[in-house]
């Protein structure tokens, strides 16, 4: 029998939310943080989801996010704004950013949002799931320091640089592609580094440009693609451009390190477009179509699943038999409780044959 250690969402939620409270979040804030980071551990995306809020913590401390920002909205046309994040906690600002976008594509059938001196804002498909959960379009974008080599490259120079895209789908979730423009997530070395894990092949390089599994001697992520990594290469480019330069922030090399020089200001930027489909020709019967091209999918041979469906039934095992929890991010909770003086939430163990 295997057996591993896991916590309660909910419990999970409300030990976060005391955690930021006690770093002087406002209870609105520190609730959608929390939620936020379990709602994406509920989905089975571990790399952005509580294991994160130690790391987030550490940075409150070194005051590099700061707790009570001065986020300011500007409006800059009929369909476009601008979000000032004032160096806020990322998901404070992007879901901040996000609501403007909603707004203004229901007022005049698009939004165009960007935002500015923000920071990391966690699993970039929270955003395009709400704005479909609404009955529109979500499309969403953010960048990182520089963690990814360019393709024939070996030096890191890009972020990950997700996007994401979201649609209504009728009598269900929504469709959701959430993806990287690397072959994993840079969160995912550091959760390998934190449990002594071995990569797989082909998604990591060493030093000198070789792949890498061990997660200790990783130095850059592989872009998506493999042999043909030029597409992960140019749509991190892109992605880049949007986030970055057009919002007035630092862009790949010149972002600070996300685990490193703490107390200095990420100054990361996102991307938000929401489209209102009652605009367009086909607006009406979307959701209802969007149903059955999922429908007509899973019918096929080898039952294809849609984008985001897997996210739906690692929800359902979760909130069920809880979120698994590694030992060392255990250990980092606990040094936390400690720190706030607040009680860690209680974990139980289940087993599984072998």
């Amino acid at each position: 029998m295997a057996s591993w250690q896991t916590v309660d969402a909910a419990q999970w939620r409300q030990w976060g939310e005391a955690c930021l409270q006690a770093l002087e979040f406002s209870q609105a804030d520190a609730r959608c943080v929390a939620a936020s980071l379990a709602q994406t551990s509920l989905w089975g995306i571990d790399s952005h989801g509580i294991a994160r809020l130690p790391h987030y913590l550490n940075r409150v401390a070194h005051g590099s996010i700061l707790a009570r920002p001065d986020i300011r909205i500007e409006r800059s046309g009929p369909a476009t704004a601008q979000v000032h994040g004032g160096r806020g906690h990322g998901i404070v600002v992007a879901h901040r950013a996000n609501a403007v976008a909603m707004e203004l594509a229901r007022e005049a059938g698009v939004g165009a949002v960007g935002v500015s001196d923000s920071s990391h804002c966690g699993a970039i498909g929270l955003y395009t799931r709400a704005a479909a959960d609404a009955g529109l379009i979500g499309i969403a974008f953010t960048h990182s320091d520089a963690i990814a080599a360019p393709f024939g490259g070996r030096r890191p120079f890009f972020g990950t640089n997700p996007l994401s895209f979201a649609f209504p789908r009728q009598g269900g979730a929504p469709l959701c592609l959430d993806m990287a423009t690397t072959a994993i997530p840079w969160n995912r070395v550091m959760n390998a580094r934190r449990d002594g894990a071995a990569l797989p092949g082909g998604v990591a390089l060493d030093a000198d440009g070789r792949g890498e599994t061990d997660a200790a001697r990783v130095r850059a992520l592989a872009p998506l693609g493999g042999e043909y990594g030029h597409k992960g290469y140019g749509l991190a480019m892109m992605v880049e451009l949007l986030c970055g330069p057009l919002n007035g922030n630092p862009y790949g090399p010149h972002i600070g390190p996300m685990y490193e020089e703490l107390g200095r200001a990420r100054e990361l930027g996102a991307f938000f477009i929401v489209i209102d489909p009652a605009r367009f020709a086909g607006g009406a019967a979307l959701a209802a179509v969007a149903a059955a091209m999922a429908a007509e999918l899973a019918a096929q041979p080898g039952s294809p699943r849609a984008p985001g469906d897997p996210e739906l039934a690692a929800q359902a095992e979760r909130e069920a038999g809880g979120v698994p929890v590694p030992p060392a991010l255990k250990a980092e909770m606990a040094e936390w409780s400690g720190r706030l003086g607040l009680f860690l939430p209680p974990c139980r163990t289940r087993q599984e044959a072998v």
